[in-house]
């Protein structure tokens, strides 16, 4: 299983991003796929989820700025992050849970800044 992350990069306190990541390989039809964060000096944290039927997670912290969703015709994820805050500056990881096993995207960075 191989992720392919883009969308990173530098926007202003306020603005949006978004960032896409797709998975190509042997994924079995139920799996989860999601975001994790790391920011310098801090562990890799999990940011949202997304199920292949569709249930969401967020962590608190991006509660009603971030919206994922998915293609599962593309096994493509999406997290479209509005009201960015310096504090959401970080490298962001996709990942897809399949079969018992987590895979990883190679990591896309994403500073807010002004």
């Amino acid at each position: 299983v191989q992720l392919q992350a883009s969308g990173g990069g530098l926007v202003q306190p306020g603005g949006s991003l978004r960032l896409s990541c797709a998975a190509s390989g042997n994924i079995f039809t139920f799996n989860v796929m999601g975001w994790y964060r790391q920011a310098p000096g801090n562990k890799r944290d999990l940011v949202a989820s997304i199920t292949s039927g569709g249930i969401t997670n967020y962590v608190d912290s991006v509660k009603g700025r971030f919206t994922i969703s998915r293609d599962n015709a593309k096994n493509t994820v999406y997290l479209q992050m509005n009201s960015l805050k310096p504090e959401d500056t970080a490298v962001y990881y996709c990942y897809v849970l399949t079969r018992g096993m987590t895979y990883w995207g190679q990591g896309t960075l994403v500073t807010v800044s002004s």
